[in-house]
């Protein structure tokens, strides 16, 4: 089986994330596909960012014309303070510059700092265009609509920006996975007539926030959907679910791994394709027995960790490093 290798964020372990070079890189490292953010600028242009709060990956937080754009919202249940896409033009997002996102652990991609603007999506489609042009495989964008209940709430419906972004730019068709947290803005991306596949993200603990905002405390958890009973009624409505690694690494209370949990099998005898994030080597990422030295910054064994999760069969991995996973998964044959 050929699991699918997705540059998580473009290359985000090579370059900042999101940026047109990690993208690039992505692809040239032997990346499948790359796996854009979606959020929405007030004038409901769909731009590539992890979050809609964005002093983390941009030099939004130095630009003294912007000052005053500092706010706190509550953002799917959380305070957020900060400077949000919603509150700015395209107009004016285009003159930030991006930064890396965890400067203390990747400090090499740092030294990229302020080099590259912030991408819409457009532009991402066109540079996927663009280099599948000279690729020797079919080249995939796996996009993340990120907090559609809480941008619809304040008239930026995901759903029908997103599809007319897709309309116009030719990309109605089998390269394009979409993915939230949320199931509704999926169904609602179906019924636009938005093709590929559709991939229900789940996240450890914690409720779907569109479920929350309709049902409260009675909206069933994520854990709910992982069942035997879930799992089928997933089915009826998306492809497939991705999940974080560690519910597919069978680890003990001491952080040992001893190989992969029975869920890629379960998810696949409900006929769904399973995929599951994030793929990273440092330390302060990897399982407590797969770390190697005190530095949280520093690589740990995640040729262990890589090779346990590929060999579970799993249809599709998100990696900050693609070339490490393609080596791992190419390795194992």
């Amino acid at each position: 089986m050929h699991t699918l290798v997705i540059g998580h964020r473009g290359a985000s372990g090579h370059r900042p994330e999101h940026t047109r070079a990690a993208y690039d890189l992505a692809f040239k490292l032997g990346a499948d596909a790359v796996e854009p953010d979606i959020v929405a600028t007030r004038d409901g242009v769909l731009v590539v960012r992890h979050e809609n709060e964005i002093s983390g990956t941009t030099d939004v937080a130095g630009r003294p014309e912007f000052a005053a754009r500092r706010t706190e919202k509550i953002i799917d249940g959380s305070p957020l303070t900060g400077w949000f896409t919603e509150d700015f033009t395209w107009a004016e997002l285009s003159t930030l510059r991006t930064r890396e996102r965890m400067p203390k652990t990747r400090h090499s991609n740092a030294s990229f700092d302020g080099e590259q603007p912030i991408l819409r999506l457009r532009d991402l489609f066109a540079l996927v265009d663009d280099a599948a042009g000279c690729a020797p495989r079919p080249l995939t964008v796996v996009a993340e609509i990120k907090h559609a209940t809480y941008f619809a709430s304040i008239g930026l419906p995901l759903d029908e920006l997103f599809a007319a972004e897709v309309e116009a730019a030719g990309w109605n068709d089998g390269r394009l996975v979409t993915e939230s947290f949320e199931v509704g803005v999926l169904s609602r991306l179906a019924a636009r007539g938005i093709r590929g596949d559709r991939i229900f993200l789940l996240e450890n603990e914690g409720r779907p926030h569109d479920e929350v905002a309709r049902h409260g405390d009675a909206a069933a958890p994520y854990a709910d959907y992982l069942t035997p009973a879930g799992l089928a009624g997933l089915a009826e409505v998306v492809h497939g679910v991705s999940v974080n690694k560690s519910l597919i690494l069978n680890t003990d209370a001491d952080g040992q791994t001893s190989g992969a949990t029975t869920l890629v099998d379960e998810v696949h005898a409900a006929g769904l394709r399973a995929f599951c994030w994030t793929l990273r080597p440092e330390n302060r990422f990897l399982a407590l027995g797969s770390r190697r030295g005190a530095h949280g910054s520093h690589w740990g064994n995640w040729q262990q960790e890589f090779r346990t999760i590929v060999g579970s069969g799993i249809d599709g991995v998100f990696a900050d490093h693609p070339d490490l996973a393609v080596h791992v998964r190419d390795t194992l044959g």
